[in-house]
């Protein structure tokens, strides 16, 4: 955080997407540099499909609301996740967004990045683990937190067997960004 006493993030998309799990690893990294953070989360009651986000809320003293009121930071893996947050995001905030399942990106006064999370996620070896190369992403272009804390947080909060897959994606994460921004 820089110089900020609240920083709102969310990432969004579709139910079975993995954004509950991405949100509660960047909490623990979060944590584990010794940074204040409030998780939340909303899903459609569609077991996979409908529209799911997770917020988490940094703050330098305890917030007394500790849901999103403006975004600064997003990370949408489908249009339904943009769309529907669009009216958080505000001006200057990171936007990122998945470059195959956003068919159209968002315009606006923010800074926007057109990633091939997607992609980048089935090279590989897994299309499941592009939330986690979205995290990797919004780290390295927000400065959040430094990829040791996510990729320890990654190993605590997945499973052994898939910790060398979601460590990849931790760093395909933090190199995908050499691309341009959009706009």
């Amino acid at each position: 955080m820089t110089g900020m006493e609240r920083t709102e993030i969310r990432l969004a998309g579709s139910g079975g997407q993995g954004l509950i799990l991405g949100m509660q690893i960047l909490f623990r990294a979060l944590g584990l540099e010794g940074k204040r953070a409030a998780q939340s989360q909303s899903y459609e009651p569609t077991s996979r499909g409908g529209y799911c986000y997770s917020d988490l809320i940094l703050a330098s003293d305890p917030s007394d609301y500790p849901l999103v009121t403006g975004l600064d930071m997003i990370a949408a893996l489908s249009q339904v996740g943009i769309d529907r947050s669009l009216p958080f995001i505000k001006p200057g905030a990171l936007v990122i967004v998945d470059e195959r399942l956003v068919e159209t990106p968002p315009t606006g006064p923010f800074n926007l990045h057109v990633l091939p999370l997607s992609q980048r996620a089935a090279a590989i070896g897994s299309p499941r683990i592009a939330n986690i190369i979205a995290l990797g992403a919004m780290a390295k272009l927000s400065g959040v937190c430094g990829k040791d804390s996510l990729e320890t947080a990654v190993c605590l909060e997945t499973p052994p067997k898939f910790a060398e897959l979601n460590i990849a994606a931790v760093k395909e994460g933090f190199a995908i960004e050499r691309l341009a921004p959009a706009g």
